[in-house]
């Protein structure tokens, strides 16, 4: 599992992205892959990184 913490996050749309030193670029991710309520922007998580069409993308995203 990562480790990072939520640099970006989109309410209204409700995706957002998470900076990692498992990864070279940020890790998308969507609130489906999350479930419970809203991430906010600086919160510490831990994920899965899969591979996505677009790039790398959170899976099994759970709060720290």
């Amino acid at each position: 599992m990562a480790k990072g913490n939520v640099d970006f996050f989109n309410d209204t749309g409700g995706y957002g992205f998470i900076s990692t030193d498992d990864a070279d670029d940020d890790v998308f991710f969507h609130m489906e892959d999350v479930g419970g309520p809203d991430l906010e922007e600086g919160q510490d998580v831990e994920f899965s990184i899969e591979s996505s069409p677009k790039g790398p993308r959170a899976a099994n995203l759970t709060r720290l």
